[in-house]
């Protein structure tokens, strides 16, 4: 019922009681004032009591809809902010629950086997061998490229611990030269650096100095092979191999660019050297045969941690260059 026909209905009453209140007002003011007086007080308390029950049927009537609409409209903002509460705590533990999972790795206790030592340590289950080896370069201090893990046979790097069947207490082996048991087998002595600066002095060739003479003294090696003068030939597939080092021992280069390493392979071990840690390379043609060089690869930061490799074919010089050090770094 809309408000205007609550009005109407109101003044209909009202007109009809002053009708009614004046026949009874005359027909009492014949009999007594005091009937008047009491009329008055009834009639006027009844149309008191009318109006009001009027007023709160047409109020319930006309405001029901907007009473429905606002506790709509309040449900609805109480359910979104309930959803939207929901959605926020949600992330967070969802968040959480991620997070958790990503950071809780499950470690186990390990007996690293190096050189005769034993040393434990704790490392990932889900962890790779390369990522051993980085923890190990500190421990041991083997550089990571040279280092063999040896679990049930040699383990490839991109083996997890857990799918090498590594449980709780293994013992895993570790294999490697240290850096400085590599500059040992070319680190000349005091005599040889003094012969080799006096022979910087006067500018003598290497071949003449008496260091490297002791070797080149023995002869060419019969299995090392055969240097071309004038040629610039790539690294063939095999190693280069004939050659001797500082020790008068067989040497034999092997480059794995895949790898961005050098190994350097002897008959007691095999070196495998990072390219980017060599500091450079000198060659120089030897007197009596210039088919075949002179050649130190610098592992260190000083010249004394060259190492020294002899019967070099010519041929290969520059591709070695190359490959180590690129062409615009090479001197």
């Amino acid at each position: 019922m809309s408000q205007e026909t609550c009005a109407r209905k109101f003044g209909l009453v009202i007109i009809v009681e002053k009708q009614v209140q004046s026949v009874f007002f005359t027909f009492l003011l014949i009999l007594s004032p005091t009937l008047i007086a009491k009329y008055i007080i009834t009639s006027s308390r009844y149309i008191m009591e009318y109006v009001g029950t009027a007023k709160g049927d047409s109020n319930e009537n006309c405001c029901v809809p907007e009473l429905i609409t606002n506790s709509k409209s309040e449900t609805t903002s109480i359910e979104g902010s309930k959803s939207g509460l929901s959605e926020s705590d949600s992330k967070p533990n969802d968040n959480a629950a991620a997070t958790s999972q990503k950071t809780f790795k499950e470690t186990i206790e390990l007996k690293i086997i190096y050189n005769k030592q034993k040393i434990d340590i704790s490392f990932p289950l889900d962890d790779t061998v390369k990522d051993l080896k980085a923890h190990l370069q500190d421990v041991i201090a083997v550089p990571q490229a040279m280092q063999k893990v040896m679990i049930k046979g040699l383990a490839k790097d991109d083996q997890t611990l857990r799918s090498l069947g590594v449980t709780k207490g293994a013992k895993i082996m570790i294999v490697g030269s240290k850096l400085d048991d590599v500059l040992a087998v070319s680190t000349p002595t005091k005599q040889d650096l003094v012969d080799e600066a006096a022979a910087a002095a006067n500018k003598e060739p290497l071949s003449q100095q008496k260091m490297h003479r002791k070797v080149l003294d023995k002869g060419i090696p019969e299995d090392v092979i055969p240097g071309i003068l004038e040629s610039k030939e790539s690294l063939p597939d095999f190693p280069l191999a004939g050659m001797l080092n500082k020790s008068g021992g067989k040497v034999r280069l092997t480059f794995k660019l895949e790898q961005d390493q050098l190994w350097i392979g002897t008959k007691e071990r095999t070196d495998k050297i990072p390219m980017n840690s060599i500091k450079g390379v000198l060659s120089e043609p030897i007197h009596d045969h210039p088919e075949y060089h002179i050649m130190a690869i610098q592992l260190g930061p000083t010249e004394a941690s060259r190492y020294w490799i002899y019967w070099v074919p010519a041929q290969y010089v520059s591709a070695i260059k190359d490959s180590i050090l690129g062409k615009w770094q090479y001197f």
